[in-house]
């Protein structure tokens, strides 16, 4: 058949009708890798509310509350490539209200996650926040988040009122986490008494990197790590100082001086090994290349802390993870395919093969 000028405009409007078609399906423009956000923060108006009510109009020592919309972050998203995100609630959590709004308040953005996840199936999906100051109402709200909203996981600060995760009142929540295999991030919240000793510098800048490192460690030598070894425990940007203190941690680790929680080197090294790293803040030479001495390439994931990190600097850290010098297979995996280990189902919503 001869293909005239009409058939040709008419199949390349086919052509890239379909391409539309597929890039609203699995969230992937065609020609490029996927890029799944594993640490993407949102702020739904029942949670700035929440905010706003309590009276915090800044966070941790000092740090704005940013503005955001799904609009928003779809924007960014598409300016920076970014195929899909994880959402989660980052500090304070919701540390500010006593237990009972707590729990309420858990379920309200729960139930928003949801929505938002059903608005926009491959592009975002959610992290369940948990009311953990009331462990009775944080595992009633796990199971109604996992098993009738069908969120993605969980995020959960690194201490709860000063108690760290490997304290023995957490035990029973790890151990529900382990039975369904629950992939879960944990995010750095400012630490009792911060004010005491924050020199006047808000908690992100320097406590939340040692904050990471205070919470791992509890859960490496109080031996939860081991114990509940089907957790996928995500830890942000780059794990804080744990790159850097792994092998003095270690070191002294295994001392007697730690009493109860003494821990062989080999083993404490082996369980910092066996977790996931976001790259969030965190895509510089020094910090990727520490990290790397720490763990394989496998356990590497894509984070941007948007909206905290503003929209210019997540494309900025987006250019600076091509500037690592990874082949690119690992920079797939670091992208796209160790998500897709970890949420298999939002993976395939968001970028089907791509992923994989």
């Amino acid at each position: 058949m001869q293909m005239t000028r009409r058939t040709m405009l008419g199949a390349s409007s086919a052509a890239l009708l379909a391409s539309k078609t597929s890039e609203a399906q699995t969230g992937v423009t065609p020609g490029r890798s996927a890029t799944i956000d594993v640490h993407a923060h949102f702020l739904p108006e029942i949670y700035s509310d929440a905010l706003a009510s309590a009276g915090l109009k800044l966070l941790d020592g000092g740090m704005p509350v940013p503005k955001w919309s799904e609009d928003l972050a779809l924007a960014t998203m598409d300016q920076v490539g970014i195929s899909g995100a994880l959402l989660s609630v980052s500090s304070p959590f919701l540390s500010f209200l006593n237990s009972e709004d707590e729990a309420r308040r858990s379920r309200a953005i729960n139930i928003e996650a949801s929505k938002i996840r059903d608005r926009h199936p491959n592009r975002f999906g959610g992290l369940a926040i948990l009311p953990l100051s009331d462990l009775t109402a944080a595992m009633e709200e796990l199971k109604f988040a996992l098993d009738t909203l069908e969120l993605d996981g969980v995020a959960i600060p690194t201490n709860i009122g000063g108690e760290y995760l490997g304290h023995e009142r957490f035990r029973p929540l790890l151990a529900e986490l382990n039975a369904r295999r629950v992939t879960t991030f944990v995010h750095p919240t400012s630490p009792c008494c911060f004010e005491a000793f924050n020199l006047g510098l808000p908690a992100p800048m320097l406590e939340f990197p040692f904050e990471t490192t205070r919470a791992v460690t509890d859960l490496v030598l109080s031996g939860r790590i081991a114990e509940f070894s089907d957790i996928e425990f995500i830890l942000p940007h780059a794990g804080g100082t744990l790159p850097y203190l792994a092998q003095r941690i270690a070191a002294i680790g295994q001392l007697p001086v730690v009493g109860p929680k003494q821990l062989a080197a080999p083993e404490t090294l082996k369980a910092l090994a066996s977790m996931n790293y976001d790259l969030a803040l965190s895509a510089t030479p020094a910090q990727y290349g520490a990290l790397r001495q720490l763990v394989p390439v496998t356990n590497i994931l894509y984070g941007s802390d948007f909206p905290f990190t503003p929209a210019p600097a997540v494309a900025a850290a987006d250019m600076a993870i091509d500037q690592l010098g990874l082949n690119d297979e690992e920079a797939r995996q670091i992208r796209s395919g160790n998500a897709s280990r970890l949420f298999p189902g939002f993976a395939g919503r968001c970028c089907g093969a791509h992923a994989h």
